[in-house]
């Protein structure tokens, strides 16, 4: 493997005996953008490339620490924003909260005595969280800050021997490899008692807040609501609708028939016979179509008698 790859330092990372990782390393070189040299000073910054995608901050903080002080890591340029814009938004934060202080005093306003509403939101019970390490995609970069200027060329001139990663095992350090993907399993995977508490307590505070948002609203029962035209507003619900509000009441369809029949008394359900099914069986078939035919001869038989009738009334009889 070379030393050097494209202007990079290849500086191989040993995490077992038979898996080896190579980091790409150079000095970070600032850009044209005003401001940057503050964030990333260009002295002081290392630039890394193929950062491993398990590598927290601790991590690299320990692994470099033979170089010199490090002062801070930012993945992947995470932290852009620059000091200065804090102060410049703190200030516009400070002079928009004075200006309405000013039209109060000029337009003070009445004081309203509205009734405090005593109940408390109910609070949701949350799920367990674990502490788990951050996964980044491979392939990913990070700038390392020293705290002097005399530790980035030690870092630049770290030898090609492979030097062991860091492996922290104390009770604050989140697990890696597979006793995270182990962690997580089972953070997913909570008790039931208490995946229903926290279902029980959402439901209590969605309740809670559906009821507030009825107390407000201007939609009250017991009086009905019209519109600028004179029309009162009607929503879905009942036979034929309801009135919002419940101001007016509205006849359902088993009323109206009652009312059309001029009685007022119960519907009488009226039971039907219950016919036999003609054609089913494959009798019936047959007896139906020899009852056709039995009809069939009778009515050729009473043609035949009113054929030779009207043959007899006839006046002229040639022979």
């Amino acid at each position: 493997m070379p030393s050097v790859v494209s202007g990079f330092n290849v500086l191989p990372i040993q995490y077992t005996k038979q898996s080896t990782h190579y980091l790409y390393v150079r000095a970070h070189v600032p850009s044209k953008k005003a401001g940057s040299s503050q964030t990333l000073p260009p002295n002081r910054t290392l630039f890394l490339v193929n950062v491993p995608p398990d590598a927290s901050e601790r991590e690299l903080i320990i692994f470099f620490r033979s170089c010199g002080t490090v002062e801070r890591v930012i993945f992947d340029m995470d932290e852009t924003n620059e000091p200065g814009n804090d102060i410049e938004s703190d200030e516009e934060d400070e002079e928009q909260e004075e200006a309405p202080m000013d039209v109060e005093q000029d337009h003070p306003r009445k004081k309203r005595k509205v009734g405090k509403d005593t109940t408390k939101a109910p609070t949701v019970t949350p799920l367990p969280s674990n502490s788990l390490r951050r996964l980044r995609k491979t392939g990913r970069s990070a700038h390392l800050i020293f705290l002097d200027e005399v530790s980035l060329p030690k870092a630049l001139s770290s030898g090609s021997k492979p030097r062991p990663w860091p492996k922290l095992q104390d009770a604050d350090s989140a697990p890696s490899g597979l006793a995270h993907y182990m962690q997580l399993y089972s953070a997913l995977r909570p008790p039931l008692d208490v995946v229903r508490a926290h279902a029980d307590s959402s439901i209590d505070l969605y309740e809670y807040e559906l009821a507030k948002s009825r107390q407000n609203s201007k939609y009250k029962k017991g009086e009905a609501i019209v519109d600028d035209d004179g029309f009162t507003l009607v929503t879905r619900g009942g036979a034929y609708g309801k009135t919002l509000g419940g101001g007016v009441g509205v006849a359902s369809k088993e009323f109206t028939a009652t009312a059309g029949r001029g009685g007022g008394g119960r519907m009488r359900k009226q039971k039907k016979e219950s016919k036999e099914k003609e054609g089913f069986y494959a009798f019936q078939k047959a007896e139906k179509q020899r009852k056709e035919l039995m009809d069939l001869k009778q009515r050729w038989e009473e043609d035949k008698v009113k054929v030779e009738k009207l043959k007899a009334s006839r006046r002229f009889k040639p022979y």
